[in-house]
């Protein structure tokens, strides 16, 4: 049975179209991976079905048992009441039998109990699920709900996922996730939005067949167009086969064209060189990290030799975004020495750096006010163009872009700066797949020091050749990828 059915559904801002005549269902239990470029309409095509937004032209048809529960990127919350006080005022499900859930999400009571703004942005993230399944929908609107949250909590959340017996569209920009949580693909890309039976992986392979079929269709049609061109350039002109050839000219009038549409621009990350350095980047000697009420990790030395590519993992608060602040100097150390290598200067991409963006620059401006002096004007474009900002679009105001779009001018600061030292902390958050591939594989290639936190598996896996896990106030370095 249909709980809602888009027909000929257009959006556009200004001159762009987000989609235009698109129509798809969402059937009752359906677990559906939502994916495309950033910007490409996700996001407001979410806004949309729950009537925070509306279509230019066409129509949304609802079920009348339709209920349902949007989980939003950005959202407020009543930051002075405590998280069970948030519950139990949002939820029909008693506040109990949602506690009890929690503890699979890796709540303890003393979550429930301190005040919203005492919370990691991981942990608030579990309690606005729990309070959008505590409103017992039979469509969940998931908007990025891994962003911020640990392996361990992503895992639990898999779980759920799985064995949910409503319905639910989920964007996210883990493979790995969508694989193990969806039965259905609804791409939303060019214009369009398709609907594909089965996960992610399942979609990328029909999505090359179908691209395959297309072009052999295509190019049997121009060799039967040609074919018969070619008859009519001969024999048009003579009376014996005058009949003929203008039969042959409205078979080719009436011949439908087989259009294959270019593929999207996918992202093309190049990072430009590090300044040259000498052979460490960044030294911790006997270090105590945290804050003034709170010791975070303890007695931690940490050696890095320039090149190095450090993953961090750990439960989220057990300090991995502490330790990116007090390795980029933002707090002090408790105790204990930091010392940055000959040359080495650092930047550092932090989970709310986007927020801090001036809202009037354009992308242009954003890019150039912090990049490297010996960066030239072209480069600042090609690192633009290579984060899908080409065109007029670079001079786009940073306010009217998306998430994602804001977190990939975030990125192109860090990696204009030419510092030897790249500091991460999620940088795949709010970013889509391409981009994602395109990050990675720049991030592998980088010459020089990267120390970056992910709650990524195929991310962490694929940049790090040492790994530092962060566990009951200890830090211990793995040598080897997050496989080994």
């Amino acid at each position: 049975m249909n709980l809602l059915q888009l027909n000929q559904g257009t959006k556009q801002y200004g001159m762009k179209i987000l989609f235009d005549n698109a129509r798809f269902a969402i059937n009752e239990n359906e677990h559906v991976g939502v994916i495309g470029p950033n910007g490409a309409g996700k996001t407001t095509l979410f806004k949309i079905l729950v009537g925070q937004e509306f279509l230019d032209s066409g129509e949304l048809v609802t079920s009348q048992k339709l209920k349902i529960g949007y989980l939003e990127q950005e959202s407020k919350e009543p930051l002075d009441k405590s998280a069970e006080e948030f519950l139990a005022e949002t939820s029909i499900t008693p506040v109990w039998e949602l506690k009890q859930l929690g503890l699979d999400l890796g709540l303890t009571e003393q979550h429930f109990q301190v005040p919203f703004h005492e919370l990691s942005g991981g942990y608030r993230m579990r309690m606005k699920l729990l309070s959008l399944i505590g409103k017992e929908p039979n469509l969940m609107l998931l908007d990025e709900p891994t962003n911020f949250l640990d392996l361990e909590s992503i895992m639990a959340l898999e779980k759920f996922l799985q064995s949910y017996k409503g319905a639910f569209l989920l964007i996210s920009h883990d493979r790995e996730f969508l694989k193990r949580t969806t039965d259905h693909t609804l791409e939303v890309e060019s214009g369009e939005i398709t609907k594909f039976p089965g996960h992610i992986d399942d979609y990328f392979e029909q999505k090359a067949q179908m691209r395959t079929i297309l072009e052999a269709q295509a190019a049997n049609q121009e060799a039967k167009r040609k074919t018969i061109q070619d008859f009519v350039d001969r024999f048009g002109a003579k009376a014996t086969k005058a009949r003929q050839a203008q039969s042959r000219m409205k078979q080719l009038e009436k011949m439908e064209k087989i259009e294959i549409k270019d593929l999207p621009v996918r992202a093309r990350i190049k990072i430009p060189p590090p300044i040259h350095t000498g052979k460490e980047s960044l030294s911790l000697i006997d270090a105590d990290l945290g804050y003034e009420t709170k010791k975070v990790i303890s007695n931690f030395t940490l050696r890095l030799e320039t090149g190095a590519h450090l993953g961090v993992v750990g439960f989220n608060g057990a300090g991995k975004s502490t330790l990116l602040k007090s390795l980029a100097g933002r707090i002090p150390l408790l105790s204990g020495e930091r010392k940055l290598g000959y040359q080495v200067s650092l930047s550092y991409y932090a989970q709310h750096v986007a927020e801090d963006l001036d809202p009037n620059d354009t992308v242009f401006q954003s890019l150039e006010r912090v990049a490297h002096k010996d960066i030239s004007q072209q480069d600042i474009l090609g690192i633009a163009g290579s984060l899908l900002f080409s065109g007029d679009s670079v001079q786009k105001k940073v306010r009217v872009l998306s998430g994602g779009e804001k977190s990939r001018v975030a990125l192109g600061q860090i990696l204009l700066r030419r510092s030897p030292l790249l500091l991460m902390d999620e940088p795949t958050n709010h970013l889509d797949f391409d981009t994602v591939n395109a990050m990675t594989e720049a991030l592998r290639a980088y010459p020089g020091t990267v120390i970056v936190v992910s709650h990524d598996r195929s991310f962490i896996s694929r940049i790090a050749t040492k790994i530092l896990e962060i566990r009951d106030g200890r830090a211990e370095i793995y040598p080897g990828t997050y496989e080994d």
